[in-house]
C-alpha cells in the first residue's frame, strides 16, 4: 500500500483557493457546510468518513494528528471521544458505509431494507455508530469489484444493481448499443426464504461500471417529498437511490420520484445535494467514446521487478502521467501532459466561479424580494430557476475532475446555470420594481 501524499488531507472545498469558495452560502443550512473536504487516497475512505465534522458530531477523532497518514484498521487509527463538538453535524447513516468499506457485505440486507436475519438496515445515528463499532474495520477491499474465488468482475453495491437490473435502466443508459454489450446479471442469496443480499456479475470486465459503485451521483439521505411536503425518512427506498442520468436530466429525474434533499435557508427552494458524479460526467466524453475506461487513467498497467500488473492505488492520472496520458499521447513530454490537464481545469474553475457568483446574486435578490413583500407566487417561480441553477453548478463542485472528465459538458452546464440564475434574478427584480412603484 502506497500513500499518495500529494493528495492532501482535510482540504476544505469551501476555501478561496479550492473548488467552491462560496459553498457555505449556496448550500446553507446543509450539513456539508460543516466540512466538505477534497477526497484523498482510498486507503483513508473509512477513516475520513468517521472523522469528518459533518458525520458524527465530531465525537470520532484521530488518536492524535500524527495519525493523519496512517493506514490500517479503523479503530487502531481513531478514537471515540464520546463528546460532540460545536459547529458539526450528525448527517451520517448506515447507507454511507456501502461505499466506504466492504465489511458490510455479509451483514447489511439488500438495499438496506429490514430483514429478520440481520439487525442492520438503513438507519441514522446512533445505528450507524453501532454498525461501525461492531462490524467495520477496513476500507473498500478486493471483494467490492472481484469475485473472491476467481477474481472475475462483479459489483456488490446494492443501489447500482437496483438501477441497472431491478429498474432495467442498463449499464449505459445514454448508449443502448454499449448497454447491450456490457450487461449485468443479478445473483440473489436468500436467508430464511427471502432475499438477503445480491451481487451483480458483469459479462465482461468494465472498470467504468465497477467504479460506478461509488463514483456516481446518488441519494443516501433523508429529505423532502415534494408532492406532499412531508419528510422522507430512511425507511423509504428513495434514501438509497441512483438517478443514473447526466447533469442536464437530474432535475427531471428527482421530480419523477418527488424527492429533494433540503430547503435553502434563504430562498426556501427545495434543492439537491449532489455527490460525486464522475461516471455520469464521463459518459459521452471524448475519452469515453474513444474506449478509455477509468482504469486506463487511474489504474494503469505498470511494471515492478520485471512484472506488469494493474496498479490498484486508484489515484489521479496527474501523479503518474508517464503511465497514463503519455501512453496515448507519446508526443507530449510529462510537462506538456500536465499543461494540457491544467489548462482544461483552469478554464472550468473560472466558469465555476462565475456560476457561483450569479447564484449568490440570486440569493441576494431573494432577500430584497422578501423585504419588499414580493408575493409567494413570484418567489415560487424564481425557486424553480434556483433549483435548476443550483444543480447545473453544484454538479461540478461534487465531481472531482474540475471538468476534465468532460470539459464540453462542464462549460455548457455552467453557462446554463448562469442563465438560470440571471432569469431568476430578472423575475425577482421585476416584481420588486412593481412593488416599489405601487408604494
Amino acid at each position: 500500500m502506497e500513500v499518495t501524499l500529494k493528495s492532501k488531507a482535510k482540504l476544505e472545498k469551501a476555501t478561496t483557493t479550492s473548488r467552491s469558495p462560496t459553498f457555505d452560502k449556496l448550500m446553507m443550512p446543509h450539513g456539508f457546510t460543516k466540512e466538505h473536504a477534497e477526497p484523498r487516497s482510498h486507503a483513508f475512505m473509512l477513516i475520513d468518513h468517521m472523522i469528518v465534522d459533518r458525520g458524527y458530531g465530531g465525537r470520532f477523532q484521530l488518536k492524535d494528528w500524527t495519525y493523519i497518514n496512517k493506514t490500517g484498521k479503523l479503530w487502531d487509527i481513531i478514537v471515540d471521544t464520546g463528546k460532540e463538538l460545536p459547529q458539526t453535524a450528525k448527517a451520517a447513516n448506515t447507507t454511507c458505509f456501502t461505499c466506504k468499506t466492504s465489511d458490510w457485505v455479509l451483514k447489511l440486507p439488500y438495499m438496506g431494507d429490514p430483514h429478520p436475519a440481520s439487525p442492520l438496515k438503513r438507519a441514522p445515528n446512533p445505528a450507524a455508530i453501532e454498525m461501525a463499532k461492531n462490524h467495520l474495520q477496513n476500507p473498500m477491499g478486493c471483494i467490492h469489484c472481484h469475485d473472491p474465488h476467481a477474481a472475475k468482475p462483479r459489483v456488490i453495491q446494492h443501489a447500482l444493481i437496483d438501477v441497472v437490473v431491478d429498474r432495467g435502466e442498463g449499464t449505459y443508459p445514454y448508449d443502448q448499443k454499449k448497454s447491450k454489450e456490457i450487461t449485468m446479471e443479478k445473483i440473489t442469496f436468500k436467508r430464511g426464504g427471502q432475499e438477503f443480499r445480491s451481487i451483480g456479475i458483469l459479462n465482461k470486465p468494465d472498470s467504468n461500471i465497477l467504479c460506478a459503485q461509488c463514483h456516481v451521483e446518488y441519494n443516501c439521505n433523508p429529505g423532502i417529498d415534494t408532492k406532499t411536503g412531508g419528510a422522507v425518512g430512511l425507511d423509504d427506498r428513495r434514501t438509497n437511490y441512483y438517478p443514473w442520468v447526466n447533469v442536464f436530466d437530474l432535475q427531471k429525474k428527482y421530480e419523477s420520484i418527488n424527492f429533494k434533499d433540503f430547503r435553502h435557508a434563504v430562498t426556501g427552494a427545495a434543492l439537491t445535494k449532489i455527490q460525486h458524479p464522475e461516471l455520469e460526467t464521463f459518459w459521452g466524453s471524448k475519452h469515453e467514446r474513444a474506449g478509455v475506461e477509468c482504469k486506463d487513467c487511474h489504474m494503469p498497467k505498470i511494471k515492478k521487478k520485471g512484472k506488469e500488473f494493474t496498479f490498484h492505488g486508484m489515484r489521479s492520472a496527474r501523479y503518474m502521467l508517464k503511465d497514463t496520458c503519455q501512453r496515448c499521447h507519446p508526443q507530449w513530454t510529462t510537462e506538456e501532459a500536465d499543461y494540457h490537464v491544467e489548462t482544461i481545469q483552469n478554464y472550468v474553475r473560472g466558469k465555476m466561479r462565475k456560476a457561483e457568483f450569479w447564484l449568490g446574486e440570486l440569493i441576494n435578490a431573494f432577500i430584497r424580494a422578501k423585504d419588499t413583500g414580493v408575493s409567494e407566487e413570484v418567489l415560487k417561480e424564481a425557486r424553480k430557476e434556483h433549483d435548476r441553477a443550483h444543480i447545473l453548478w453544484e454538479w461540478w463542485t461534487a465531481e472531482n475532475s474540475d471538468g476534465f472528465h468532460n470539459p464540453e459538458q462542464a462549460r455548457q452546464s455552467l453557462a446554463e446555470s448562469i442563465n438560470a440564475s440571471q432569469k431568476g434574478i430578472e423575475i425577482l427584480n421585476k416584481a420588486i420594481s412593481q412593488k416599489v412603484a405601487q408604494k
